[in-house]
């Protein structure tokens, strides 16, 4: 398989939305602080010569804005924004806060990133992110870089803890299986 540059966004800048009490997915609005800025632009000008022909991203903020400044230091045009490598879902409620999503994560690595057997959580299971991630990855045309989030990132490689704007090479997706991809249940 030909090589994929897996990146994680910069550092967030989460201030406003702390401010105005937003929670759960709306999380996913926060932009970049200054330190993530010079992040992407610094990773955008190491990646200028990896020999990737383009960029896509996840469709959060973070990731967006992150794809952007990499595309602009790296010369690359930014063609696709991929659903499917959205940050990892830490409650199918879609109501989370701050606490509960680090207990959430807490509990994903506790349990290996699977659901104990016989049980469910309201966590998304690791083979769910490694499976929509892995669709999501397929329909593009290698070497790109793919912009997105930590748990995704440590879905395709194993590597727990991968820092903002750290680059992870990916040479092989993992087999697509025909597994369900977790998705919230609508609210009753």
């Amino acid at each position: 398989m030909p090589r994929i540059l897996l990146v994680r966004h910069g550092e967030v800048d989460g201030a406003q939305l702390d401010a105005e009490g937003w929670w759960g997915p709306a999380r996913d609005f926060s932009p970049l602080s200054a330190v993530g800025i010079e992040q992407a632009r610094e990773a955008g000008r190491e990646l200028r010569d990896s020999g990737a022909r383009h960029i896509i991203s996840s469709p959060m903020t973070r990731a967006l804005q992150t794809a952007c400044l990499i595309a602009a230091e790296a010369h690359l045009p930014l063609t696709a924004v991929e659903v499917d490598l959205r940050e990892w879902l830490p409650d199918a409620t879609l109501s989370w806060r701050t606490e509960e999503a680090l207990a959430a994560v807490a509990d994903f690595h506790l349990h290996g990133g699977e659901w104990p057997a016989g049980e469910t959580r309201t966590w998304e299971p690791q083979s769910s992110v490694r499976r929509r991630a892995a669709r999501a990855l397929q329909r593009h045309g290698a070497p790109f870089i793919a912009v997105s989030h930590g748990m995704l990132i440590e879905s395709l490689t194993g590597d727990a803890g991968i820092e903002h704007c750290g680059v992870r090479e990916l040479n092989q997706l993992p087999a697509l299986d025909a597994g369900p991809t977790f998705l919230p249940e609508p609210a009753t």
